[in-house]
């Protein structure tokens, strides 16, 4: 098993969020997760890389309970977190973000080099902008910069926290594109976002998030194929 989460509660404050979350995700697997806005799904992807602890449950990795681990200790163990919102580093350059992104792992030169080529085959447009200070790029370019320098620091598992907001919807296809592209080699996703059909048309299960608790899961066909899921929970 890939990453296990079992009846994970965790609160802001007095303010209980999650409420006795249970999920898994396998080698290879796309999972998205699915619900309105408030329902707790960046809180959860939160716990997973350390940022938040919980107040109860358990966050296993590869087997290995990582509850209350920090995050830089959660991304050398190979499990990477794109929050919201990019939050890349602005005043930097492209390539001096990317730098930062495989500092947890203290890449050697060599190896931010080959995870560089990669990155620049997975968004050509990057290459172009190295020396461009990072808040000068569109949204979709820092979407694909947030996206890559999570990637140098080599994860097995990449949590992507609605990679598709506010882009345009050839962007958006893009990024969908790659997200197949890097379950293909090996990486697994835990994908939240909005745009729900595009989703469940790349993902191979899907959970769905209610008020804190797991309102429905199960493969992603059979999601987008049920009319009662679709009319209760995915607004169609």
């Amino acid at each position: 098993m890939m990453l296990r989460v079992d009846d994970l509660h965790a609160a802001y404050g007095d303010i209980g969020v999650l409420k006795g979350i249970s999920l898994e995700i396998c080698p290879g697997e796309i999972v998205c997760l699915l619900g309105a806005n408030g329902a707790g799904k960046s809180t959860l992807l939160k716990v997973i890389s350390g940022v938040l602890h919980p107040s109860q449950g358990n966050v296993l990795f590869e087997d290995q309970e990582i509850t209350r681990y920090s995050p830089h200790k959660i991304v050398r163990m190979g499990l990477s977190h794109v929050p919201e919102g990019r939050q890349i580093f602005s005043r930097l350059t492209v390539m001096q973000n990317l730098l930062l992104g495989g500092y947890p792992r203290k890449s050697k030169k060599a190896e931010a080099q080959e995870l560089s080529e990669f990155i620049f085959n997975l968004f050509p447009i990057l290459r172009e902008r190295l020396k461009q200070k990072a808040g000068t790029l569109s949204g979709g370019e820092q979407q694909m910069l947030a996206i890559s320098r999570s990637l140098m620091s080599r994860p097995r598992l990449l949590l992507l926290d609605e990679p598709s907001l506010g882009l345009a919807p050839l962007i958006v296809e893009e990024i969908f594109r790659v997200i197949k592209d890097l379950c293909s080699r090996g990486i697994s996703i835990l994908l939240v976002e909005q745009n729900v059909m595009g989703a469940l048309n790349i993902a191979d299960r899907g959970y769905i998030m209610e008020i804190g608790k797991m309102a429905a899961h199960g493969k992603a066909a059979d999601m987008r194929g049920n009319d009662e899921v679709r009319r209760r929970y995915l607004g169609k």
